[in-house]
């Protein structure tokens, strides 16, 4: 196949290049093809400073936090307060008790739902969300909603992907007393403007929360910037380990939520009959145990991002997205959904006429590439695009323009299979 990209732009691809032999699961192949991993908005790999950094952890300073007096309980405090500090930093928030670890942003908004969301809703008040939210950004809001009798009011995407400001603005009835929106839709990579639909929200005295998990990866995220009450991201997409996240919220909104979970670590004093007296946050919101080895091994990803360079990983997106938004349309059948390269986030859904998206899934699969083929949690949204589903490719400061060829050429050989014979609108994931 000839090269769908000229010299001057495979020049440019030194971030994948340089970086593949930080994560040790990319050597893997399977029935003779090299792992090519296109999956990373549902996860991505972790870098060997990440997996060292949960190693050094466990083997030489593991412990509790903030209850032991003794060596290892300091050295696990330190680790799990510095941790909190480099995320502070890396999100650009102001104070570090601004920063609550969480299990991921499924947690993080389901702690707003419950805490701040009743605190602020009851019947007859509206909640506004918009029609390209992830499942974690809507059914916890959904659930509030049926549970205090306030109305779900949808704010519609415009055509093939973002929120308009003016129709954002439109939404926002003296009725609403909160608004939950996505920062880049997972399924098309579409980036909303988060900044002027916070500021149209604020005109409103509305609190904002927003989604973050598929910006954080690709962009330098600045929370004072965006002015948004809420931000939430998932630790496990930002090249981090598995079950972390992050609840940022703006000190003030922060102080005045309840414990989402109460035990060890939220209080102060605890008697059988007198009022009980919570500490103050970020560890009223934290009960229990937290997964501090986990902190510690999301603060190592951010410090490996930081290295690399987030011009150059900013720039390795718009490479991989825009050589691959050219290849794939080049390929007869295949048509790329919305517009990913006009805002690159790493993301490019694409379906192929006549061809159930499992179907094309399957026949990537086989050709060793990881991806996501379906209604990726956003049903709702991808009622509105037409197709059963998508297949959506996604990329990682490890990927390569090689890697986009390889799936062109992949693609340029698909054929209908069970899925498009049989089940032609069925979809389950």
């Amino acid at each position: 196949m000839t090269n769908v990209v000229s010299p001057g732009h495979r020049a440019q691809t030194a971030a994948g290049d340089r970086v593949r032999e930080d994560f040790p699961i990319l050597g893997r192949s399977f029935d003779g093809n090299p792992l090519v991993y296109l999956d990373n908005a549902a996860t991505t790999q972790k870098p060997r400073a990440v997996l060292d950094a949960l190693v050094t952890f466990y083997e030489t300073a593991n412990s509790n936090v903030g209850r032991g007096y003794h060596r290892l309980a300091f050295e696990a405090t330190d680790a799990y307060e510095e941790s909190r500090a480099v995320v502070q930093r890396a999100i650009n928030a102001e104070h570090t008790d601004e920063v609550v670890f969480t299990s991921g942003t499924t947690a993080a908004v389901n702690m707003l739902a419950d805490t701040l969301g009743r605190a602020v809703l009851a019947e007859g008040d509206q909640l506004v969300v918009t029609g390209m939210e992830h499942n974690s950004n809507l059914l916890p809001w959904r659930r509030l909603c049926e549970a205090t009798g306030a109305e779900l009011v949808v704010v519609d995407a415009e055509q093939g992907g973002g929120v308009d400001p003016a129709r954002f603005a439109e939404g926002l009835g003296p009725r609403v007393r909160l608004a939950a929106l996505t920062h880049v839709s997972n399924v098309l990579g579409t980036v909303n403007p988060v900044r002027e639909l916070v500021a149209a929200a604020h005109r409103r005295d509305v609190p904002v929360v927003v989604d973050g998990a598929q910006a954080v990866p690709h962009r330098k995220v600045d929370v004072r910037d965006l002015d948004a009450d809420f931000y939430c991201f998932s630790g496990h997409k930002v090249y981090g380990p598995m079950y972390t996240g992050v609840l940022y919220g703006k000190r003030e909104r922060l102080a005045g939520l309840p414990p989402w979970q109460v035990g060890g670590g939220t209080v102060k004093d605890v008697t059988f009959e007198d009022p009980v007296r919570y500490v103050g946050v970020p560890a009223r919101l934290e009960a229990g145990t937290p997964n501090i080895a986990g902190a510690v091994g999301l603060a190592a990803a951010f410090d490996y991002l930081d290295a690399i360079g987030w011009s150059e990983i900013r720039r390795h997106d718009e490479l991989l997205v825009r050589t691959a938004v050219e290849a794939f349309s080049a390929v007869p059948g295949v048509r790329v959904v919305g517009d990913p390269a006009a805002d690159p986030s790493g993301i490019v859904s694409l379906v192929v006429d006549g061809i159930h998206p499992y179907d094309v899934g399957d026949h990537l699969n086989r050709h060793g590439v990881a991806m996501r083929a379906g209604v990726h949690c956003a049903n709702t949204f991808v009622d509105t695009l037409d197709p059963v589903g998508t297949v959506r490719l996604s990329f990682g400061v490890y990927n390569t323009v090689e890697e986009v060829e390889f799936v062109s050429r992949a693609l340029r050989t698909v054929k209908a299979g069970v899925w498009t014979t049989e089940h032609p609108t069925e979809r389950f994931l």
